[in-house]
């Protein structure tokens, strides 16, 4: 099961989606699921260890209508954060 948090970042809330330990093509699945599920102007941040997840994520992401604000790395984390 996924791991969604909400969380106050300034003005607008974020949703947190914790995909770290999945393997492809599950984050970037989880990742357009969640998407379909907000409302335009919602952010969301996905937090995935799979390398594949730099490019499979931002595809997901803008097949479904979203951009990718930031992309980084912490550690072993790549850190995505989402407008939907």
């Amino acid at each position: 099961m996924d791991r969604v948090f909400k969380k106050r970042a300034g003005p607008m809330s974020e949703t947190v989606l914790d995909l770290k330990g999945l393997k492809c093509p599950l984050p970037a699945m989880r990742t357009a699921k969640r998407l379909r599920a907000m409302e335009t102007g919602q952010r969301l941040v996905v937090l995935a260890t799979d390398p594949m997840a730099a490019i499979d994520i931002p595809h997901a992401v803008s097949q479904h209508g979203g951009s990718v604000e930031e992309m980084m790395r912490e550690g072993e984390v790549l850190v995505f954060r989402i407008l939907a």
